[in-house]
């Protein structure tokens, strides 16, 4: 597996053990919008520290195509067919270490939303979720099942630059986007880490239309300022096993 070996972007080192899967990520859209810590705050367990760059908190939208779930030792076969999906999340730090705390994650897989739920302790919602190309323009919809009286629905389209470029380290888009750790919780108050590792972010600029978004209203945010958008064409994603800490 080739990028195990390219770590040299990395903050930390690759996590002890083996490995248990590779996630391939294709056409994803990263919608970032700049908050008040406080306003975000209540919604991140206490035990950790929210994560800030120039004194703002941040939540990005992050619309994506799985293309493949692989375990390990089966580098060809996929557990589920591609499908989209959509998350939402901001970003954390526990003892220092920076990763990201996802606030909800959208998924029309069945897999997705009932396996991987519970396992990595992650809330999943069912949706409708499609993701369209025609020529360079992505078309995007999403209505999570359940909500009809109070629709949580995201749809909108989104073309690309044709200019790739790799974030500085000092940059917002590399705070942004280079992240290797997510925390979450359960039930009960226990806090979990998942480490990931991929090759370095190559991002494009990208104009977006969004006709509706309502994916931020269960937690009393509303879009006020234009947001920061990037496009990635995908990258390869490998995942260790969850940790309780």
């Amino acid at each position: 597996m080739k990028i195990i070996h390219e770590t040299e972007h990395r903050p930390y080192p690759l996590s002890s053990g083996k490995w248990i899967m590779r996630q391939a990520w294709r056409h994803i859209l990263f919608i970032h919008l700049p908050i008040s810590p406080e306003r975000i705050r209540n919604y991140i367990h206490p035990s950790l520290q929210l994560d800030t760059f120039d004194e703002l908190a941040w939540i990005s939208i992050v619309i994506f195509k799985m293309e493949g779930i692989y375990p390990r030792g089966f580098p060809f076969i996929s557990i589920t067919s591609p499908f989209p999906e959509i998350n939402v999340r901001t970003y954390v730090k526990w003892k220092g270490k920076p990763g990201v705390h996802f606030l909800s994650l959208d998924v029309g897989d069945w897999a997705s939303f009932t396996l991987a739920k519970k396992w990595y302790h992650l809330p999943y919602h069912s949706a409708n979720i499609s993701l369209k190309q025609r020529k360079n323009t992505f078309y995007f919809e999403s209505l999570r099942r359940k909500s009809e009286l109070n629709p949580i629905l995201c749809n909108g389209i989104y073309t690309p630059n044709v200019n790739t470029f790799t974030p500085g380290k000092e940059t917002l888009e590399h705070w942004l986007t280079e992240r290797y750790c997510f925390y979450s919780t359960d039930h009960r108050g226990h806090i979990y880490a998942g480490e990931i590792h991929h090759p370095p972010w190559a991002l494009q600029e990208a104009k977006i239309e969004i006709f509706e978004n309502t994916m931020l209203a269960p937690y009393n945010i509303e879009i006020s300022e234009q947001p920061i958008v990037h496009f990635s064409e995908g990258i390869d994603s490998l995942f260790w096993n969850i940790k309780k800490i």
